[in-house]
């Protein structure tokens, strides 16, 4: 056997024979055997077995990987329906005694016009008292400086009495959570004659 004829053998040695094998250096050293028509298998069965037990290994790991992804990708996707679905439970623990006082004054057959005012004054101050825990805050409007983003302009009045640009009066109370906008509030703003 020729000098180059080793070199190629300890390569062949070190190749997986289900891959392709590299291209030649280019020294042009030929086999003087004459031509081959089969790769002969490499000397190392046991490090070939090897291989194939460590590359079972690696997929056998990766379906496991993926299997538990896949299952965390699920278990991730029912919780967040399961606090969408839930979500509002606080909120409307919140809400039922604002209702069972509506109740309540609806069942109230002799009350008078003032005992009638005192629970529904009571009723609104439960429900601004709920939705304050809720993080539900009103939009400050009469006498503030009108700002559109969160005041919502429905007309504009000649006065002299509040300075141009400011509230007037408030039609309908916006709302805001936490710091953003629920609902603008509905306003009538001044604008000052011939300034």
């Amino acid at each position: 056997m020729s000098k180059g004829n080793g070199k190629i053998k300890e390569e062949l040695d070190r190749l997986d024979l289900e891959h392709e094998l590299p291209a030649g250096d280019g020294r042009g050293e030929e086999s003087t055997e004459g031509p081959r028509t089969q790769a002969a298998p490499p000397a190392g069965g046991e490090e070939l077995e090897k291989l194939r037990t460590e590359n079972r290994a690696y997929l056998d790991r990766l379906a496991r990987l993926q299997a538990e992804f896949d299952n965390f990708r699920k278990r991730n996707a029912k919780e967040q329906q399961d606090y969408r679905d839930y979500a509002l439970a606080e909120a409307l623990k919140l809400l039922l005694p604002i209702l069972d006082s509506l109740d309540r004054a609806l069942k109230t057959a002799n009350a008078g016009a003032k005992d009638f005012r005192s629970g529904i004054e009571l009723i609104d101050r439960q429900f601004h008292d709920a939705l304050s825990k809720l993080g539900v805050e009103p939009v400050p409007a009469k006498g503030a400086a009108f700002d559109p983003n969160f005041h919502q302009a429905v007309q504009m009045v000649p006065t002299s009495e509040v300075p141009e640009n400011h509230v007037v009066e408030e039609l309908q109370r916006g709302y805001k959570l936490r710091d953003r906008l629920l609902r603008p509030a509905m306003v009538v703003v001044a604008q000052n004659p011939k300034k």
